[in-house]
């Protein structure tokens, strides 16, 4: 009974003439103003908080306000926005003192993204008594809606493209300029996308009869899915799960892929109830094993990012895996739990069940791990520093480089203790970082880390000064020179400054040194215009030239 009068009032609240309006404008007035306070900037803090706020805080209204309830809607939406806007502030206040600040976004948008569907179900009122049924429904209608209004804005912008191309037959091209607007675009794509989702919100039953066929299409995936990790899982067993290992570094990945794709199939079989849920045998022995493949695959995962821990130690984005590793295993252990409850005939039940405790308490992580209160960035620095003091690590094979740039400030406060090591290489090579430019990348297994005496290096002309500088620079920048390299000194353009080309292979560098950070100098090209001048004359300059021939191409 429950369950039939939260879907009576839903049908009664869908039906809402003025709801496309409504919507249309506050979309469309929102989009136009964060065009306005943003101004194209993306750096700006209190810009961007304010940006996110008008974004959450107008799409939380626009999928839950409804004629006669508006006052729990309008809070939903407060504290949506709210939220958003603080870890956006935060995120772009503290950027670069920050290790993983896209992470928290974005468990700050999953946390909203789940949040939505429990308020649209009436949990504020019902709690742990809400019907399954109606979560269930609203997710998947939300999600169609979504796809639904995106599909049509961007069906809105073909239109307006052939208009304006139309009218620009007849020399009009007042659409051309406005589509040139950035206030244009913004607002037009709101009007639009809020337009489409006030009128599919109105039509509950077309949402349900797509749902149904979306879920029937997703169905078909979930038998050839769950024969093919039933059949990994026993070439695992058989070959033993090493072979993973051995054959790729992206095992950890691809496991919690899999994992999230039996959860969904499964829950598009199971349905809402078990009235709704197909009954097909084949179909519903291909939900029970992908219900049960989900801890396996989920183990392997975390063996996998183990391996990878202790070959390597922490870092924030492994940190992230290993929470995503923790969600897919308590998924499973879960589901094995329900289905151990629910034995042979009441198995379905237990699993919806399941699905909504643990959506619940993937919410709440999901805010606790977006607010600032877990550093992944300070744990990992003190799990490197470890391995690194406790000889696990040596200073050839240490990634001083992530310390300086992956581990926000954390790492680079523990890069300059390091800048003072007594430890002579470890103090050389961490001073090199921290005079890095920008972010040098290196492979799992490759020991990058180079001092002074390690480069096969010759100086034309030889010159201390110029040997100390180059050495400092290719210290930080060990790539430029893989192997025998010759560094020939260009000139000084600049009082302080030397400019020197770095030979090495069949490729050269030019850099000028002796500035605060040396960087590579390219000579922008010119860009051609209708009407640019364009004429042959005679050149002449310097290149350099091995062994009598040009290499590569001249400089001046």
């Amino acid at each position: 009974m429950a369950s039939e009068a939260v879907e009576a009032e839903s049908v009664e609240a869908s039906d809402w003439p003025l709801r496309p309006w409504l919507l249309a404008g506050l979309l469309g007035v929102a989009a136009l103003l964060i065009h306005l306070i943003t101004g194209g900037r993306d750096n700006v803090p209190w810009q961007m908080a304010a940006a996110a706020f008008l974004l959450f805080g107008s799409l939380g209204a626009a999928f839950t306000i409804d004629e006669d309830r508006w006052k729990g809607p309008a809070l939903f939406a407060l504290a949506a926005g709210v939220v958003m806007a603080g870890l956006t502030w935060r995120a772009v206040r503290y950027g670069e003192n920050l290790p993983d600040e896209q992470y928290g976004l974005a468990a700050g948008v999953i946390a909203t993204a789940l949040a939505l569907p429990l308020f649209q179900a009436g949990f504020v009122r019902t709690r742990l008594a809400t019907p399954y049924i109606a979560i269930y429904r609203h997710i998947w209608t939300d999600a169609i809606a979504a796809a639904g209004s995106l599909a049509f804005t961007g069906l809105a912008w073909l239109a307006l493209v052939l208009l304006s191309e139309l009218f620009h037959l007849l020399k009009i091209d007042f659409l051309r300029d406005a589509m040139n607007e950035g206030w244009f675009g913004w607002t037009f794509s709101g009007l639009a996308f809020g337009a489409a989702l006030g009128i599919l919100r109105n039509q509950l039953k077309v949402l349900t009869t797509l749902q149904t066929v979306v879920l029937l299409v997703l169905s078909l995936l979930a038998v050839p899915l769950a024969v093919g990790l039933t059949v990994f899982l026993l070439a695992s067993a058989v070959s033993g799960p090493q072979v993973l290992w051995e054959a790729t570094r992206s095992a950890t990945p691809i496991l919690l892929t899999c994992a999230a794709g039996s959860f969904v199939l499964a829950s598009a079989i199971l349905r809402q109830s078990d009235a709704e849920m197909t009954g097909n045998r084949v179909m519903r022995i291909a939900a029970l094993v992908l219900a049960v493949v989900i801890l396996p695959l989920a183990v392997f995962a975390a063996v996998s990012m183990g391996l990878r821990l202790n070959q390597y130690g922490f870092a924030p984005e492994r940190l992230w895996g290993l929470v995503a590793i923790a969600v897919a295993c308590a998924w499973g252990v879960g589901y094995w739990v329900a289905l151990a409850r629910g034995g042979r005939h009441g198995w379905t039940g237990k699993l919806r069940a399941a699905n909504f405790h643990l959506a619940l308490g993937g919410c709440v992580l999901a805010l606790l791990l977006a607010l600032p209160i877990l550093d992944f960035g300070a744990i990992s620095t003190r799990n490197q520093i470890a391995r690194l003091e406790s000889g696990k690590v040596t200073p050839e094979q240490f990634d001083f480089a992530a310390l300086r740039w992956d581990f926000g400030e954390p790492g680079r406060r523990a890069l300059a203790r390091l800048a003072k090591s007594d430890r002579a290489e470890v103090a050389e090579l961490a001073q090199a970082t921290l005079a890095q430019s920008q972010r040098p990348y290196r492979g799992f297994d490759s020991d990058q880390n180079r001092t002074r005496e390690e480069f096969a290096l010759r100086v034309q002309p030889e010159d201390v000064v110029l040997r100390k500088r180059v050495l400092d620079y290719l210290v930080a920048n060990p790539w430029v020179c893989p192997a025998d390299c010759v560094a020939l000194d260009l000139g000084s353009p600049e009082a302080g400054i030397q400019r020197v080309a770095i030979l090495s292979g069949a490729t050269y560098s030019v850099v000028e040194l002796g500035g605060t950070q040396p960087q590579p100098k390219d000579k922008p090209a010119p860009t051609l215009k209708a009407d640019s001048h364009v004429e042959i004359r005679p050149w002449s300059g310097r290149q350099i030239y091995v062994d009598g021939q040009p290499f590569g191409e001249p400089f001046e």
